[in-house]
Formats: C-alpha cells, structure tokens, sequence
C-alpha cells in the first residue's frame, strides 16, 4: 500500500506517525517547525487522512507500509515519531528495521496492551448519520452527546470532509476501526530494541505509568523516559513548546 505523506524542510529525515482518529494533518504546524532543521514527512496510515482504506489492520502491517514508503524514498538515518497507535508502529518497525533509524521517539504509548478505552468514542461516530448530516454544525451536535471535552470533538471532526456539495464523508474508516480494536489495543512483541529511544509522556495521561517504566527499560534498554506537563495524551498538542524542544535535544 503506497501511503500519503506530506514533506517539508530538508537535511536528516524525520518521519512522523499520527495515532488513532488523527492523520498527518494534525501534525502540520510542529512539522514544519521542525523542518527548519529536518526534512520532515508526515504520514497517513491505512484507513487515516488520505491513505487507501482497507479491510485489513494491524502492526505488522502498518509497520510493512511504513518500510514501503521509507523504502520507496530511499530514506536512511530517520529520526522516527510516532503518537500513541503509531508510537506502536514505529516501535513494531523498528524491531524489525533498526538499520533505517538513528533515534526513535515514541509519543504517550508503552509496548503493553491496553485495556478498550475507546467505546465512547466509537458510539458517539457511529452515531452520527452522513446521509441525513449536511454540515459540521450538526455533527458537533450529535457528537456533543457523547464527548463533552471540545479538543477531542475537535480533533474527531476534523475527519469529515465533502466528498461532494451537501454530502459529508469519514477520512478515517469507522467500520474496520471498530473491528480491528483488539489489534489496535494489544501488546507488540517482547523483542529488545537497542536502539537510542525516548518515551515522551504527558503528566495527566495514564497511557504510561511509573509502574510501566521497567517493562519499558527491559524492552528498550537504550531509552529514556520524559514527562511534559499540563498536557495529557496529545502531548504534542497540548504542549508543543516543551515537545518540540524535548524532541530537538534528543536529536541531536
């Protein structure tokens, strides 16, 4: 699967990957940020942004289309990121790619399975009908009755788009999502990584807890574990000052 991406800046490669619900766009403003000093891409996984859809997902996978495109632009020393579901890409790619990267970055996710969080979430898209929705207004609505917190809505909606005048689509692909969640959740596998690693957490997640750090430092015995506060799971987000330098001083 050729996968989208979007590419800025020039000089070492830096590869970033979304999480759940979320796509290159997400990343746009820190990525070009960073590409005052990288050559930036930012990329849609499967059934993400403006990549294809498929009926198949999991971490090998996404990892697979993540080595066809790295492949694909003949990229070498990357300084890979990746949030939450692609914090887990990348930790799967790198196991077993580890000649592609010089440093990884995984953002609010450890390599353990995580228990299903994420029904809310799934009730509250599904419940929104596109055949009788003519406008983000009315989503929001709907929406509204099920997430209270306007950042998350936000970053949900910004999956619709128009596929033609007065008829509202999903970037992302709800259906396969849903199904595929115990892939999405589970755990990668237990193989030891030596490669230079930074954990980025966020003091008001729980994604990753102090009880997480020894099964993180087994796993990536060449890590490190950070902490950004006032931010919670969307570190980058919520606190992009402290992200981008933490990012930047690990690089270099």
């Amino acid at each position: 699967m050729k996968l989208h991406y979007r590419k800025y800046g020039e000089g070492q490669p830096l590869v970033i990957l979304h999480g759940l619900f979320g796509s290159s766009d997400n990343w746009q403003t820190l990525g070009k940020k960073f590409a005052e000093n990288f050559e930036v891409y930012l990329v849609d996984q499967r059934n993400h942004g403006h990549s294809p859809k498929s009926n198949e997902f999991n971490y090998q996978l996404l990892s697979d289309d993540l080595y066809k495109l790295i492949a694909d632009l003949e990229l070498e020393n990357i300084i890979l990121i990746g949030h939450s579901m692609g914090g887990k890409t990348v930790m799967h790619f790198a196991q077993q790619h580890p000649t592609f990267i010089e440093k990884l970055i995984v953002v609010d996710i450890g390599p353990k399975a995580y228990p299903m969080h994420h029904n809310i979430i799934l009730e509250g898209l599904n419940a929104i009908d596109l055949a009788i929705t003519k406008s983000r207004g009315q989503a929001d609505k709907q929406l509204s009755k099920y997430i209270e917190d306007i950042g998350v809505k936000q970053f949900l909606l910004k999956n619709l788009y128009w596929v033609e005048k007065g008829q509202l689509g999903w970037r992302i692909n709800i259906p396969v999502l849903e199904e595929k969640m115990p892939d999405i959740i589970a755990a990668i596998p237990d193989k030891i990584l030596d490669t230079p690693t930074l954990f980025i957490r966020g003091e008001k997640s729980n994604y990753i807890v102090e009880d997480d750090f020894q099964n993180i430092y087994d796993q990536f015995p060449n890590s490190e574990i950070e902490t950004i506060y006032d931010a919670g799971h969307w570190v980058h987000a919520e606190n992009p000052f402290s992200f981008y330098n933490l990012v930047m001083d690990f690089s270099k």
